[in-house]
Order: structure tokens, then sequence, then C-alpha cells
């Protein structure tokens, strides 16, 4: 039986990776996993509940009573839905930002969370994007990627973001980038770091395209 192709792409927060995983996934017809939509929605939860972030008991206690359902849509994308509703703008409001990676930081979160993006890639040709994806959750693909850029970058890509909320200023977006990145690389569980073996891009001097038809031409050489 073949194998499915996984691509992985990790990075920090504005690197491109959502994007970049978007095109290939067109390019390419595979389905595109956004792992951070995953984390987001967990967050929403929590905060919609009225928990705790600080409270692991509390949050941990929340994935045994919600149903977290991931849907294949018709743009190859998947769909979240959280006890029965789908979560779209939900997800990208400023407090599920602020606190998404306290909670992505719990382990049982992230074993939740895991299962699911492995038991979806069994199915399908896949593109992930994350922050552990190459390191823990597909250790064992060869195609692996880690896309980085400066926090001036990536604060100026977050502002002109239409999902975007609105009304935080470059300077304010580029503070909670710059503690985001600190707190990711340094939690105990699967902290954001490059693989030994993925491909390293900095893409604060190229455009979608560029990062696009670079990471392609990795593809088939290691195809």
């Amino acid at each position: 039986m073949k194998d499915h192709i996984i691509i992985a792409i990790d990075g920090p927060a504005g690197s491109g990776k959502s994007t970049i995983a978007r095109n290939i996934a067109q390019i390419m017809n595979l389905l595109y996993i956004d792992t951070g939509a995953m984390y987001r929605a967990i967050t929403y939860c929590v905060l919609l509940q009225k928990i705790d972030v600080h409270n692991k008991k509390k949050v941990n206690d929340l994935l045994l009573n919600i149903q977290l359902i991931l849907k294949k849509n018709e743009q190859n994308s998947i769909d979240i839905y959280l006890n029965n509703h789908r979560l779209t703008g939900e997800l990208r409001g400023h407090e599920v930002e602020k606190n998404v990676s306290l909670i992505s930081s719990y382990k049982k979160v992230r074993e939740y969370l895991v299962q699911k993006q492995r038991t979806l890639s069994q199915d399908y040709d896949v593109i992930l994007d994350g922050r552990d994806i190459g390191t823990v959750v597909f250790p064992n693909t060869k195609y692996k990627f880690y896309l980085d850029a400066s926090a001036e970058e990536r604060a100026r890509r977050r502002f002109h973001d239409k999902k975007a909320e609105k009304g935080l200023s470059i300077g304010e977006i580029k503070d909670e980038i710059i503690r985001r990145d600190e707190f990711d690389k340094n939690r105990e569980i699967s902290p954001l770091k490059k693989a030994e073996d993925a491909v390293y891009l900095d893409t604060t001097q190229m455009n979608i395209e560029e990062v696009s038809q670079f990471i392609l031409e990795k593809i088939r050489k290691l195809s």
C-alpha cells in the first residue's frame, strides 16, 4: 500500500507557515491541516467556559467533556466543529491569540490534538504547519521545513492580516510575538525548535511565490 505524503512546516508565529502550507496544498492537491487553529479552538472553548487558563486541571477536565470534530471541506482544508458549532472568526480573537501558547503548552492538550492530527493523516496526503510537526507529530517524515522571519517582518504581516483583530499597533503585535517566541521555545512540552533534518528558510525578504517554489523544488528533490 502506498504511503501517504506528509509535509511538515514548523516555525514561529507570522513566519508564513499557514499561507505557504495552504498554497502548496492547492498546488499538490494535499489536505491542509492547520494545527494552530486546533489549539486556538481549545483555547476559545476554555475562555468561553470562563475557565482560568492557568488552571491546568480544569483545562484537562474540559477535554473530557467537549466534542471537537475535524471535517475535510471542499477547499482541501479542515473545518473545526466544537460541540456541533463550526468555528471561524472566533479563533482569531485577541484573547485567543494571547492565551493559546499557554493552553498549547499543557501535555494533555497536546496529546489530545496530536492524536487527531495523526488520525487525519492516515487517510490523506497532508501538509501540516505548527511548532512541533517535524519534531513530535511526524518526526519520521522526510519532508520537513522550518520557516522563520524577523520579528519586525512578522509583526508587519500580522498587522496587515485581514483576519487579525484590529486596533493593535505594529509595536504591540511585535511585543506579543517576541513574548510568544520566548514562551514557545522554552516550554517543557514540545518546544518550538527546528528538527535536525528540516530545511531552514528565512522568509523575511521573500514573497509567497518565492517561498512556495523553494519548498516545491526541495520536495521534488526528496521524492
